[in-house]
């Protein structure tokens, strides 16, 4: 049986003037004492916090990775997991406190503002997490892939990686719903992994616009990496 790790010494600090900045929140008029209000509401209820494992990588396959006995269907991820011995299937969530307060904003200016702070509270969560990970186990470069992110790993995926990561209601209080999306809204799971190249799922993604891109994307990517890595396998397939 593979060991979940919970994480919950995430203390939420956010920085109003960055808020403040990024949501272009003027400092004078009545919107400013709205918003700082919420960040204070947040700030003593926020409860952000993370779950991971330590597990193995069991056996690789044309399209497919078995990791602590469940296997993956993603030729992205069977590559990059190829040279990899041990990976680090996670999720971090703003907390179910912070969803149930923003649930409860009837405002519709006040309900984007505490979804935003909360969306800074899960990125703190992983923040977090990721340093945990690098003291602890004293990680070189890593990379992290999620379920939905791409079309070669679709959002159905969530199952199967919440099969490996166990009963995450109960330790930390996310669900999955029938359509593979998580409650609360502002969570993220994923597998993160040591690497010798620097890996986003941005870069295999054409949407425009994104606002939450991590990195250019690369239109000849997936030819160069991860079909070069078919025909590889194919080739020694027919050679067998």
């Amino acid at each position: 049986m593979i060991e979940q790790v919970v994480v919950e010494d995430i203390a939420f600090r956010p920085d109003l003037a960055v808020l403040k900045k990024r949501l272009r929140v003027r400092d004078s008029g009545g919107s400013a004492d709205r918003f700082e209000r919420l960040v204070r509401e947040a700030a003593a209820i926020a409860r952000p916090r993370a779950l991971y494992s330590v597990a193995y990588v069991e056996d690789r396959s044309d399209r497919c990775v078995v990791i602590g006995g469940v296997r993956f269907e993603s030729r992205v991820v069977q590559v990059n997991l190829e040279k990899v011995q041990r990976a680090f299937p996670f999720l971090a969530t703003c907390g179910m406190e912070l969803q149930t307060w923003m649930d409860a904003q009837e405002d519709m200016l006040e309900r984007y503002y505490a979804g935003e702070i909360a969306e800074t509270a899960l990125r703190q969560a992983l923040g977090f997490l990721r340093q945990h990970l690098h003291e602890r186990y004293r990680l070189g470069r890593t990379s992290t892939m999620s379920p939905g992110s791409l079309a070669d790993w679709p959002i159905h995926a969530q199952g199967t990686l919440f099969d490996l990561l166990g009963d995450t209601e109960r330790t930390v209080g996310v669900r999955l719903t029938d359509s593979f999306l998580m409650i609360p809204t502002k969570s993220v799971s994923g597998i993160r992994f040591p690497t010798e190249h620097s890996f986003a799922s941005c870069q295999l993604c054409m949407r425009a616009g994104c606002p939450t891109r991590q990195a250019p994307y690369d239109r000849d990517l997936y030819d160069r990496r991860y079909a070069a890595a078919a025909m590889a396998t194919e080739r020694n397939t027919t050679r067998e």
